[in-house]
């Protein structure tokens, strides 16, 4: 029993040592766009000579400056492949991160972020080429945060994607089933599982993400349990203890890809406008669209934060921005309204 103590401690270490070492390359390769080359003596030696000075415990002087040579190696290698920088909120594993694969598939890397607000500031400054936020889910509706920052954004949406949404509960290997009682993970999906947790008389806590609060399991000591991607279970060492929990087979979450600059060509277009606070002026706006012939896919509005009673509304139509009967409209439409932000025209998802 103690040797099996001390090697899920050991299985532990390499769990964060994997996880720093990953960390390590992506904060690497996110010094490439401010700096013109990748190689930098100077750093590197003061890289090896810090490493060299922390050293403790076991650890000998050519061990560590070996190790952190064949790191500043690799990632100097990953560096020059010139991989596009993709961003999104949360933790590997998540689902955000699922859409930046089926987004980007190849030649990109793929970079957590802590908050929607850093996907959105990372590409606005540069740091990121693009980033992919969650905008609605089928089942919780609109996803607050990320309309917010699109409502005072200068970046563009060039693309989208639809992932369904299949939750899993995943508990920690060895658990006794029976003695969960608490359940952790984001908001939205504790709220797209609430059937199945109250069902079950567990306790729901709300997380950042659902693949932080997979990783935040891997290391919790009392029995609970996360709902998160079955990737979560495979890349933070979890048992899955029951799939497709959430309360609708057909679950679906939309994303957006968002750049600094517009996309070449597209057949939908995403716009945020708040009209004046009188009766009948959002009707005004809708009959532009209606008079045009333009099919609306989808409207959907927030309190405007600066103005209280008044409201941003979200809309998407087909159609091209290249078209002159699209810009028309556009035009029209800025006459009824007090702000619009065109968020961009950009190609529509299809499987």
């Amino acid at each position: 029993m103690k040797l099996q103590r001390i090697r899920e401690e050991i299985d532990r270490a390499d769990r964060e040592l994997v996880a720093l070492l990953a960390r390590r390359l992506e904060l690497g390769l996110r010094t490439r766009p401010y700096k013109k080359e990748t190689s930098d003596p100077g750093r590197e030696q003061e890289v090896l000579d810090r490493a060299e000075q922390s050293r403790f415990g076991l650890l000998d002087s050519p061990f560590v400056r070996d190790t952190f040579s064949s790191v500043i190696a690799e990632s100097k290698r990953i560096q020059n492949l010139a991989l596009s920088l993709v961003a999104f909120q949360g933790e590997h594993g998540a689902y955000s991160e699922m859409a930046c694969r089926r987004l980007r598939k190849e030649g990109a890397a793929y970079i957590p972020c802590e908050k929607f607000s850093d996907v959105f500031g990372g590409v606005e400054d540069g740091g990121f080429d693009v980033g992919v936020v969650p905008v609605e889910n089928s089942l919780e509706g609109a996803v607050t945060g990320v309309n917010t920052l699109l409502t005072k954004t200068g970046l563009k949406v060039v693309g989208e994607t639809v992932v369904p949404i299949h939750h899993c509960l995943l508990a920690v290997k060895g658990t006794d089933h029976r003695e969960i009682r608490a359940v952790y993970s984001h908001p939205q999906a504790l709220g797209q599982c609430a059937g199945f947790i109250e069902r079950n008389r567990l306790e729901p806590r709300p997380y950042y993400d659902t693949a932080g609060a997979a990783k935040m399991l891997a290391d919790l000591d009392t029995p609970a349990a996360a709902i998160a991607s079955p990737l979560c279970a495979s890349l933070y060492q979890l048992e899955i203890v029951q799939e497709h929990i959430e309360d609708d087979a057909s679950n679906q979450t939309r994303f957006l890809m968002l750049s600094r600059e517009p996309a070449s060509c597209g057949d939908k277009c995403s716009l945020v406008f708040a009209t004046p606070h009188q009766a009948g002026k959002l009707l005004e706006v809708l009959q532009v669209f209606a008079r045009a012939n333009v099919n609306l896919t989808r409207i959907a509005s927030m309190p405007h934060r600066e103005t209280p009673g008044n409201y941003n509304f979200f809309l998407d139509f087909e159609g091209s921005d290249q078209d002159p009967l699209i810009r028309e409209v556009l035009s029209e439409v800025a006459t009824h309204c007090s702000t619009l932000n065109f968020l961009g025209c950009y190609p529509s998802w299809k499987e």
